[in-house]
């Protein structure tokens, strides 16, 4: 075999895809509850994406960033509007998208006259693979055997306040805070309801950016279209990718207040970042989730999901915790649970296992409570058969 082995992948190839489920090449049908990892919120072959992206096919694929891209701008001016923020670059990736706000970061300690600026980052946090990103991720797992490692991080635990003013009190050259509203590879960790607001009230403080990795938990996941606009909080950088695009590769960085203009002509770029199929995808896609209707079909369908883990999944013993937070749910057993993907999988619905014992469910947004029901049936008599083995 010539693919490099990155991954260890199950032993399944998917055909085709629609709404919630995938058809393998022998043609069992499954129901999806990891959507490509939080990548497909609107599910497979939606009708509204595929037609704006064949109608942009068949006009343009690509220019180059040296000209104007309307698509681009259209989508920009978008998801400032959204959000609260002002000014937007495009790439290609969460990770890309994550490199941009480290090295805005950068150029703001820089402006701000620090030799070494730093970032404080959380224990247990996931940004990428790159080699800022991964530095700045808490898992020695995936920055073993690529030292020397990118400076300039400090490193807290997550969803603790006072750790960050322990580390103002002995460090100088800080300059922003970079966390995840909820940890997803770290196991769908969600923080105190006030960490968000006091996060940005500390770096208010110290004049630091407030930089939020929202890969994962952005494009509705939570039941918000950002995870952040639960908290009336604005962030300095926001970064998004994976649902923005339900599939097509794209990444966008977000700016405000402090991190402002930035980056100017010759500071970054990106050849293929924000081309007209990626920007036209994304465009097509905050069509339906930036609808206030659809936001609470996605609240009130993860609140029947909680219910039915409540009833159906904690009492098992082996359970240790749920934690969730909209779409994003990770279910703690007592031991190792590798094996629970592919048993869940022969037993047809798509999971993750994660910090080697969570269970962690990230479904498509569009799944109805029917096969919600469904899923959570089949994965109670999964966990249950795990926990005998």
């Amino acid at each position: 075999m010539s693919r490099i082995k990155t991954y260890q992948p199950q032993n399944v190839a998917f055909v085709r895809g629609e709404g919630v489920r995938l058809w393998d090449t022998d043609d069992k049908v499954y129901l999806d509850g990891l959507s490509g990892i939080a990548v497909n919120g609107l599910g497979h072959s939606h009708p509204h994406l595929v037609e704006a992206l064949q109608t942009q096919t068949e006009a343009l694929w690509h220019t180059s960033n040296v000209y104007r891209i309307t698509k681009q701008e259209e989508l920009a001016e978008r998801l400032c509007q959204l959000t609260g923020m002002d000014q937007a670059f495009f790439s290609n990736s969460g990770a890309e998208a994550n490199e941009a706000a480290i090295k805005i970061a950068r150029l703001y300690g820089h402006q701000r006259g620090f030799e070494k600026p730093a970032i404080i980052v959380m224990e247990s946090a996931f940004h990428g693979r790159t080699m800022a990103t991964l530095t700045a991720s808490g898992s020695r797992k995936i920055q073993a055997g690529f030292e020397p490692l990118v400076p300039g991080f400090l490193r807290a635990p997550y969803n603790d306040l006072e750790a960050i003013e322990q580390i103002a009190e002995n460090a100088d050259q800080i300059v922003a805070v970079f966390v995840e509203p909820v940890q997803g590879e770290g196991g769908i960790n969600t923080p105190a309801d006030d960490y968000l607001p006091k996060l940005r009230e500390l770096c208010d403080k110290h004049e630091w950016l407030l930089m939020l990795d929202e890969v994962q938990t952005g494009n509705a996941r939570t039941g918000h279209l950002f995870a952040f606009q639960a908290h009336n909080i604005i962030p300095d950088v926001l970064v998004t990718a994976k649902g923005l695009g339900n599939g097509f590769p794209i990444g966008a960085t977000l700016m405000s207040n402090r991190a402002n203009d930035l980056i100017t002509p010759g500071k970054h770029g990106s050849t293929f970042g924000g081309n007209p199929l990626a920007c036209t995808v994304a465009n097509a896609v905050l069509d339906i989730i930036s609808d206030k209707t659809f936001l609470k079909e996605v609240q009130n369908k993860s609140a029947y999901f909680a219910e039915l883990i409540e009833s159906e999944i904690i009492p098992l013993e082996g359970v240790e915790t749920v934690r969730q937070a909209g779409f994003m749910i990770g279910i703690e057993l007592d031991r190792p649970c590798k094996e629970m993907v592919k048993l869940s999988l022969d037993e047809g619905i798509l999971v993750n296992v994660t910090a080697e014992k969570v269970i962690r469910l990230l479904p498509p947004l569009i799944m109805e409570k029917e096969d919600i029901k469904t899923f959570v049936t089949t994965l109670r008599q999964c966990i249950v058969k795990f926990l005998e083995m």
